[in-house]
């Protein structure tokens, strides 16, 4: 049986997902849960507690599918894993991807959501880390932040509706790419061709 803690989270993923940043209080989180009222207030004392408890929540519900990609014997294999971890996260998972969009925004100017995010994205990072540097790709760590760019970017395409995208060709080149030889050393920089 879910913990008044949990039935909280629930809710409150639910709010920024179907409402965005501002719906979130505790107010509208215990009448969302079905709680008394101030029962989520009770468990996170603050907005901010309870803004890195779903932080928390997200990374937790995600940490299977994600941990899953390491079992790739291919870059073929990763990629058509990435892809199916990308539809999981727009299709049933879809509520956790779009209260995450609504968080970054809220990062951008709150410490802690900010702090609480990278933690978790350091934590969902890691096993597709650990599956690009199994199967040597030149720079894992680069790999790593070319495929989150580019589902972020895939994230904001599918939840803005104002672009049909594919999003398998899209991650699959992010993916090949990161075999390529020649990648650049991380923190290296391109040649300037010119003034912007």
């Amino acid at each position: 049986m879910p913990t008044n803690r949990d039935r909280a989270l629930d809710a409150a993923i639910e709010l920024l997902s179907e409402e965005g940043i501002r719906s979130l209080t505790h107010l509208r989180v215990d009448r969302r849960a079905g709680l008394p009222k101030g029962s989520s207030s009770n468990v996170f004392r603050t907005r901010e507690a309870l803004l890195v408890g779903v932080c928390e929540a997200m990374v937790a519900s995600e940490a299977g599918p994600v941990a899953a990609l390491r079992g790739a014997k291919s870059a073929d294999e990763l990629s058509a894993a990435l892809v199916e971890l990308f539809e999981e996260m727009v299709g049933p998972g879809r509520r956790v991807t779009s209260a995450r969009l609504a968080l970054l925004v809220e990062a951008g100017h709150d410490e802690a959501v900010r702090a609480a995010l990278a933690q978790g994205r350091s934590a969902i990072e890691a096993p597709v880390l650990a599956a690009f540097a199994e199967l040597r790709a030149p720079d894992p760590e680069l790999a790593v932040q070319a495929v989150a760019v580019c589902f972020e970017g895939l994230f904001l395409h599918v939840f803005g509706g104002y672009a049909a995208v594919d999003p398998a060709p899209i991650i699959d080149a992010a993916v090949r790419a990161a075999f390529t030889p020649g990648t650049r050393p991380r923190g290296s920089r391109p040649a300037r061709r010119g003034r912007y």
